[in-house]
């Protein structure tokens, strides 16, 4: 059986470079970005775990604040980009509709 995924935004605030640049590495493992410090993921809960593990490692809670939105199937299906998102591989615009 394969593992159900689920779909989050995950958004950071970070104050120093060098923690921030390891965030971003650690997010890009797990999902695209779709702004500055905004990413989108398609996760199990382990990979989740697991990434929210490894935040917990390189952010100093004191100053830093990453943010993780969990987004249901419907949800998902209903999201909206301003101008439309552009595929990766071939160039074109999708409508998430």
């Amino acid at each position: 059986m394969r593992a159900r995924k689920k779909f989050v935004v995950i958004a950071y605030d970070i104050v120093m470079n060098r923690r921030r640049n390891k965030v971003v590495k650690a997010v890009m493992k797990y999902g695209g970005r779709v702004n500055l410090s905004v990413f989108e993921c398609m996760l199990t809960d382990s990979q989740l775990a697991a990434l929210e593990r490894e935040l917990w490692t390189l952010i100093d809670p004191k100053t830093d604040q990453v943010i993780i939105y969990p987004l249901c199937l419907d949800c998902y299906a209903r999201i909206r980009y301003l101008p439309l998102k552009k595929e990766k591989n071939s160039g074109d615009s999708i409508s998430i509709l």
